[in-house]
């Protein structure tokens, strides 16, 4: 990092353009799939991308590239300082700023970074006996890798930082249509219990009980913490993000300061929880800030970067993302609050209820009110007298998210670390009334 960060401050000192940021992501990532039980792909990559955003007045360029020389990255400020000649002014850009240190990220573990092919198959081989003594067959996907972000800016700008990710997602299954899942996720490859990871899916795919299909209606649900993240993250795609607040098409637009879910709800992002470790800022170098979305069920903020930070009055929260993005920031580092009972608790104490690992294939309905279509997958139950009764046929939901997070009459008060999409969720399961199921799958 330290040869990359002295070229960029070379190359700044060169750059003709009123003013200029360099970022450097780089990437080692490993990655090691499965299926039944067999390893099948092994695969490593090793990469930088570089991106250059030159301004002047209020037109911006950006280019990028992935070669780490002083003159690659000359060529690629001269680029972007010609593309910005030629845009129209942007009246609503802020300009760059300079950023104050930001404190130094928990995430980066020296065991994860150095872990090899051989640890992932040998893990996965004792993860598919103990499947294999329980005549199942396991699949699914083995990654770690190591991340080092740079940004620097002619502003003053001097942002260093670098984390670490494993992650393992595992089905069970056999050919009667059995089907388990689990995932585990840590920036610290020693915290993840693999023999748990493999009992939780094995557990769920063991059930014996023939699936029955369930008359599509209203019903109680237990969701998962993986199902439970499924719902949260497009919840921050489509409300929790500063650009569609700004725009009006965001669920908390004229929202903020009201109730719009139960009061049981507490969700915040915070990219400094222990749990989530994340890089201490973001990719214009703003230092990451802890936000609180919803507290107690009422609306509280949304997550900016410099230009939506600008237009929505608040300031960056340290939330841009990769240099040229459509989407705008949104939350990649949320956190809901725990309740007071187990899961197993909650199951017990239900008459009659369906449990949810997780979804499969959600898809936006109505994003105003945040309305999503999508299947059950890997494990759904009927629950009748606090027991396990039978296994069900996957459905189709079509449910309005913010409706579901007004029903919750339960929260577990175990939570579990869930990736998705580049976000972190750190959540409970939770127990919710009057589910709409829509079809048999």
């Amino acid at each position: 990092m330290s040869k990359i960060l002295e070229i960029f401050e070379r190359c700044l000192k060169k750059s003709k353009a009123e003013q200029t940021e360099l970022v450097c992501e780089a990437e080692e990532f490993y990655l090691t799939r499965f299926a039944d039980s067999v390893i099948h792909q092994n695969l490593g990559r090793k990469d930088h991308t570089i991106w250059c955003r030159a301004i002047n007045g209020q037109k911006v360029g950006i280019a990028s590239g992935n070669e780490v020389t002083e003159e690659a990255v000359d060529n690629l400020i001269k680029k972007a300082n010609e593309i910005s000649l030629c845009q129209r002014d942007n009246p609503l850009f802020p300009g760059l700023v300079k950023s104050p240190a930001a404190p130094e990220g928990r995430g980066f573990f020296k065991a994860t970074a150095e872990c090899s092919a051989e640890y992932r198959a040998g893990t996965i081989k004792e993860i598919s006996d103990i499947a294999a003594d329980k005549r199942l067959l396991v699949s699914g996907m083995y990654q770690t890798s190591r991340t080092e972000l740079i940004v620097v800016n002619s502003k003053g700008t001097r942002q260093t930082g670098s984390a670490t990710e494993a992650k393992i997602s595992i089905t069970a299954g056999d050919n009667d249509g059995r089907a388990g899942f689990a995932q585990a996720y840590s920036r610290d490859i020693g915290k993840i219990d693999f023999q748990g990871l493999a009992e939780r899916a094995i557990g769920k795919a063991r059930q014996e009980k023939e699936p029955i299909a369930i008359e599509p209606g209203e019903y109680s649900v237990i969701l998962d913490p993986e199902a439970v993240a499924d719902f949260l993250l497009f919840l921050g795609f489509l409300g929790f993000g500063g650009k569609s607040l700004s725009s009006k098409r965001s669920f908390m637009a004229n929202k903020i300061g009201t109730q719009i879910m139960s009061d049981k709800i507490s969700i915040t992002e915070d990219p400094g929880n222990p749990e989530i470790g994340y890089i201490g800022f973001d990719f214009e170098g703003v230092p990451r800030r802890r936000v609180e979305l919803v507290k107690n069920g009422i609306g509280m903020g949304v997550v900016n970067d410099s230009l939506y930070g600008s237009l929505n009055g608040t300031g960056s929260t340290g939330n841009a993302l990769r240099p040229g993005n459509n989407f705008g920031p949104y939350p990649v580092a949320m956190v809901m609050e725990p309740g007071q009972k187990t899961t197993d608790q909650i199951i017990a104490e239900s008459e009659k209820a369906i449990w949810i690992t997780h979804f499969w294939y959600l898809n936006y309905l109505n994003p105003m009110n945040a309305s999503v279509t999508g299947t059950t997958r890997d494990g759904t139950f009927l629950i009748e007298n606090g027991k396990l009764a039978a296994r069900v046929v996957d459905m189709r939901i079509a449910q309005s998210m913010l409706e579901a997070f007004n029903n919750v009459d339960d929260i577990s008060s175990e939570r579990r670390l869930v990736p998705k999409y580049g976000s972190l969720m750190y959540v409970p399961a939770l127990k919710i009334r009057d589910f709409t199921f829509v079809s048999k799958e």
